[in-house]
């Protein structure tokens, strides 16, 4: 499924910017140790939280679009002020698979995967 696919890789990508933090850490001095190492954990977390996002979307849970729509709406918010800054690249990235990704979760068959239940009928 795409939308999985697509958590999968936001969730790649959230790991290689910690890993690029992380590296960043290491070599020069911040300004705050703890707010870094805060930053640091939490972009692991939210990694991770993508990858459970997107293994139960795979599986057909409902939560997962909720979930999923959230953190579109959140790269939202980076993308578009990156977008105004001139930062064309980055703003588009990051806009681009979301826009993607709200419009999939909407459509009927998305809906009706995630909505169904073990026994086949669809629940409210």
């Amino acid at each position: 499924m795409i939308i999985a696919a697509i958590l999968v890789c936001e969730a790649a990508a959230l790991l290689a910017v910690a890993g690029w933090f992380l590296l960043g850490l290491i070599t020069s001095t911040p300004m705050s140790l703890g707010g870094a190492i805060f930053m640091l954990v939490l972009l692991v977390l939210l990694a991770g939280w993508l990858l459970a996002v997107g293994h139960f979307f795979f599986r057909g849970y409902r939560w997962t679009r909720s979930a999923a729509l959230v953190f579109q709406f959140f790269v939202a918010v980076i993308a578009i002020p990156a977008l105004t800054a001139g930062v064309i690249w980055l703003g588009l990235l990051l806009l681009v698979p979301a826009v993607i990704m709200v419009h999939q979760l909407f459509t009927r068959p998305v809906v009706a995967y995630t909505s169904r239940t073990s026994d086949g009928t669809p629940m409210l």
